[in-house]
């Protein structure tokens, strides 16, 4: 893991001998239960730490207010999350965020708590449960000081899946690539349907690759109308 600590130091993000160890436990996890069910298309060592463990927590490099907000102890909801990521690699690298990792797969979400209970992790909850109908739930609904996705689709259909879940005051983050201006100038009507605020890009690249990254940051101005988000599949199906 010694391409872990270069890497993330070049972030500006110091990991402990600990926080080192998690990450390789992680890492081991991850590629074992990826040979029964898909996790992952990325398994070698270096690209793994790259691609995921790097890209999920570049967020604090390229977000100038990211750190700040980790370190009041925030609340974090991933959506969409999958192996872990970008919530596991955030929860690691700033152990005071209280985080919820959501997922639709019930195979993952199992994964996710074995990975929890491991690594030891505290103030970390797994959820199965489609975003549609999680974001329903009053204890999660308007909650959220940050919620994050790392999920494949267009920024209208992630802001129906995501703001509901951030409180006012907190912001959405959608990790890109490439694009996120124009998408975010097409999500503006949604943003707005959804009670979501002013927004701005921040772009990256990743340490030592020619790996762009961009990071959509939404703010959260009003409660979230009871109308949305729409019944499970409607937001993919008919975009706001």
């Amino acid at each position: 893991m010694e391409e872990l600590k270069l890497l993330s130091d070049k972030l500006n993000i110091s990991l402990s001998g600990d926080q080192i160890d998690q990450f390789k436990t992680y890492y081991e996890m991850l590629i074992e239960k990826n040979k029964v069910m898909n996790l992952t298309a990325i398994t070698e060592k270096n690209e793994v730490i790259l691609k995921h463990f790097i890209d999920s927590i570049s967020v604090a490099a390229a977000y100038p207010d990211f750190a700040g907000l980790c370190s009041k102890g925030s609340s974090l909801i991933d959506v969409g999350t999958g192996a872990g990521f970008p919530g596991i690699p955030l929860k690691i690298a700033f152990p005071t965020l209280k985080v919820t990792l959501l997922d639709s797969l019930n195979k993952r979400v199992s994964f996710l708590n074995e990975v929890i209970d491991e690594l030891g992790l505290k103030d970390v909850t797994a959820i199965h449960d489609r975003a549609e109908d999680a974001a329903r739930k009053k204890e999660l609904r308007d909650n959220f000081d940050i919620a994050v996705s790392r999920a494949v689709a267009a920024l209208p259909v992630l802001s129906e899946y995501t703001l509901p879940f951030v409180k006012p005051k907190g912001v959405f983050i959608s990790y890109k690539a490439t694009g996120a201006e124009a998408e975010l100038s097409d999500s503006a009507r949604a943003i707005k349907l959804l009670g979501g605020g002013s927004s701005r890009v921040y772009s990256f690249t990743l340490p030592d690759s020619d790996i762009s990254r961009s990071f959509v940051v939404i703010s959260k101005k009003l409660p979230t109308p009871k109308a949305y988000p729409r019944k499970a599949g409607t937001a993919k199906k008919s975009p706001l």
